[in-house]
């Protein structure tokens, strides 16, 4: 993986001009800053050749007619409109008669100019290699009183002082994009309340720039290794490749992420050393990361331990599960407070991978055997039970239920029902194929001495809970996947059943909530598939990485294309692969041309002569076509296409947006 960049980007504009650049209205994953829109259908083309051979035998056409009438071999009367329209008396002086003379032959000239010009197609001589279609538009001056650097609908509000002092940091250059975002993030609070109107003019008149800060004060990253535009919350990771497979309409623009798109979630596929973690994984991190510090996101990466999505200093918090020098520790049961809710989502970390061949297809043993056992022990020792203890009352040691039984007796009828729990737990530990011996197995990769001080919950460790995603948090945690691979996937599967369950949870859903699996191996369930499903109306959305759908169970591979409205096949995808992604994109009805060419001979010398200079100017012998025009289905992607001609540092890309507008499959350059 390729190192992070040592310092910022210096080719970021001036934020003033950058706040003047046009962000046209436009279709879903097109980058916005500056685009130019495109024909919906291609202009039929000249080739170049024809197109340069063709300007060149009509400027010297009109050079040849302006030769013959200036020199006066086709006659004088081009010259009559001249003799017409002015009096006698300008041909009686010569001077008068110069001027008129050669202003009128300037008109003539510069008309058949202009004439043979347009024959020669030179215009479109001049848009194809001069102006260069789909150019970036460059800033406009600004209408008068509506200057986005002055903050009209501030001064509109009547806060001429706040205004005015954020126009001078933008003048400045103390006021940076990330401040932008979080200001007008925070004004957009205050037309929602107008109540805050006095707080918010008070804040920027105090603090200007450093208004409205993120809980942590950073106001920026340090590093930024992808081009983003925090006024419309789109990064950009790509451009559509001029291709005959993409879109007229498409070819060539920029490609960008936003919350609007990821909120349906997003699923890349692809090998080791395609550019998932580079060309995708990590611009996405680094804007929710940036759209956090801009009070607009929390996010949560899961990597592996060594990865480095982006430097420490981009997160707020770096949980570093099995590693001494981890200043937090992750929550086992994500600040539940019901036995039941925690039980669920901690049987979809230790067994949902294997829900399928569990009786009763799916982990509900799991999570009611659970709840049999962390209920009681919840009620007594007024906590949840650490993996050393929950791994002794799963495994039924003695010694662990007896001291459970005892407690729950003392308190009398308050732990009556959960007497009852208990005994229910010790009637199914006696059948042979009890959920209780699984759970205890996979409990046992979490109770590992490189875990001794993580998962506690007597409260004597700093804790993170997945809840805390109702704040705008910057959160990296990094898995031992090197040394605990089992239990690296275990936590992968528990981080994602907290999160969802948090996500849908939330009361307050202003903030984007993004999950993002830098290795999502092992992670997909049945129930993870439908949570996911259930994201994009909670504002929040996952992005899944794996190295092929081989990872998930077989029954899940349809369901989770499906699941997700965005989906990504990277370079080097596998033929079974591409047949999934195949099948999820359809087909569509195209047009194809039959052209039979058929060569023209002849025996006449002028036709000869004729057919000569054709060949010449063309570069193509006279033929007579005849075509045959058919409307053909076929696979927008076949999965040999996507297997054998994405090229490398290339990747296939459909996009979805949570309010339903799609875009077909498009070629993508993940490189520019």
């Amino acid at each position: 993986m390729p190192a992070v960049p040592g310092h910022a980007p210096t080719t970021r504009p001036d934020l003033a001009d950058w706040l003047r650049i046009p962000r046209p209205a436009a279709d879903p994953g097109i980058w916005r800053l500056g685009h130019r829109a495109r024909p919906e259908e291609e202009p039929d083309r000249i080739p170049a050749r024809r197109l340069f051979a063709g300007a060149v035998i009509a400027l010297l056409s009109g050079w040849l007619l302006w030769s013959l009438l200036w020199n006066g071999y086709l006659g004088t009367y081009w010259i009559w409109p001249l003799l017409v329209l002015t009096p006698d008396s300008w041909r009686s002086d010569p001077p008068v008669w110069a001027a008129a003379s050669y202003t009128y032959y300037a008109i003539v000239g510069g008309g058949m100019l202009v004439f043979f010009a347009r024959i020669g197609h030179v215009p479109e001589i001049w848009r194809r290699y001069a102006r260069r279609e789909g150019r970036p538009v460059a800033p406009p001056p600004p209408p008068a009183g509506a200057d986005p650097a002055e903050w009209p609908e501030l001064r509109a509000a009547g806060l001429a002082d706040a205004a005015h002092r954020l126009t001078e940091a933008t003048r400045a250059g103390a006021l940076h994009d990330v401040d932008y975002a979080r200001i007008r993030r925070a004004w957009q609070g205050v037309r929602a309340r107008p109540d805050l109107l006095a707080s918010f003019a008070d804040t920027v008149r105090a603090h200007g720039p450093a208004a409205c800060a993120h809980p942590s004060g950073v106001r920026d990253l340090s590093v930024r290794a992808a081009t983003h535009d925090l006024a419309t919350a789109q990064v950009r990771i790509g451009t559509a490749a001029d291709d005959p497979r993409n879109p007229y309409a498409r070819r060539t623009t920029g490609v960008a992420l936003d919350p609007t798109l990821l909120g349906t979630s997003l699923l890349a596929v692809g090998p080791s050393g395609s550019g998932k973690s580079v060309r995708l994984v990590r611009p996405v991190v680094e804007s929710m990361c940036l759209l956090a510090l801009a009070n607009r996101a929390a996010v949560v990466a899961v990597t592996a331990h060594g990865a480095q999505l982006a430097p420490d200093d981009a997160f707020d918090l770096v949980i570093s599960v099995g590693r001494p020098e981890s200043t937090h520790d992750l929550d086992l049961y994500g600040g539940a407070d019901d036995p039941d809710e925690a039980a669920r989502t901690l049987a979809e970390a230790l067994v949902g991978d294997l829900a399928a061949t569990l009786p009763g297809g799916d982990s509900r043993r799991a999570a009611t055997a659970l709840a049999q056992l962390i209920g009681p022990y919840h009620a007594v020792h007024g906590h949840f039970p650490a993996v050393p203890e929950l791994r002794e009352l799963l495994g039924g040691t003695p010694a662990a239920v007896a001291g459970l039984r005892t407690a729950l007796t003392a308190q009398g009828a308050p732990g009556a029902a959960l007497l009852r729990e208990l005994d229910a737990r010790e009637r199914q530990s006696a059948r042979a194929d009890d959920i209780g011996i699984l759970l205890a197995e996979r409990i046992a990769f979490l109770d590992r001495p490189a875990f001794t001080r993580f998962f506690r919950t007597d409260g004597a460790g700093r804790q993170f809970s997945l809840r805390a995603i109702e704040h705008p948090l910057r959160v990296r945690v990094d898995l031992p996947e090197r040394g605990h691979a089992e239990a690296s996937r275990i936590l992968a599967r528990l981080i994602l059943a907290q999160f969802t369950e948090a996500a849908l949870g939330r009361r307050d859903r202003s903030l984007f909530a993004a999950l993002v699996l830098d290795d999502a191996t092992s992670t997909v369930t049945a129930d993870s598939v439908r949570a996911i499903q259930r994201l994009r109306s909670a504002n929040a959305g996952a992005v899944l990485a794996l190295r092929t759908l081989e990872d998930v169970p077989e029954p899940l591979r349809g369901p989770l294309l499906g699941a997700v409205g965005c989906r990504m096949a990277f370079a080097g995808l596998a033929p079974w692969d591409g047949n999934r992604f195949a099948e999820t994109w359809g087909t569509e009805w195209v047009q194809t041309r039959d052209v039979t060419n058929r060569q023209i001979i002849s025996d006449e010398p002028l036709t000869k002569a004729v057919h000569l200079m054709r060949r010449l100017v063309t570069g193509k012998a006279a033929t007579a076509e005849a075509v045959t025009v058919r409307e053909v289905e076929r696979a927008r992607w076949s999965a040999s296409d996507l297997a054998h001609l994405v090229p490398a540092g290339h990747a296939v890309l459909s996009l979805t947006t949570v309010r339903g507008e799609h875009t077909p499959p498009l070629l993508v350059d993940l490189r520019t």
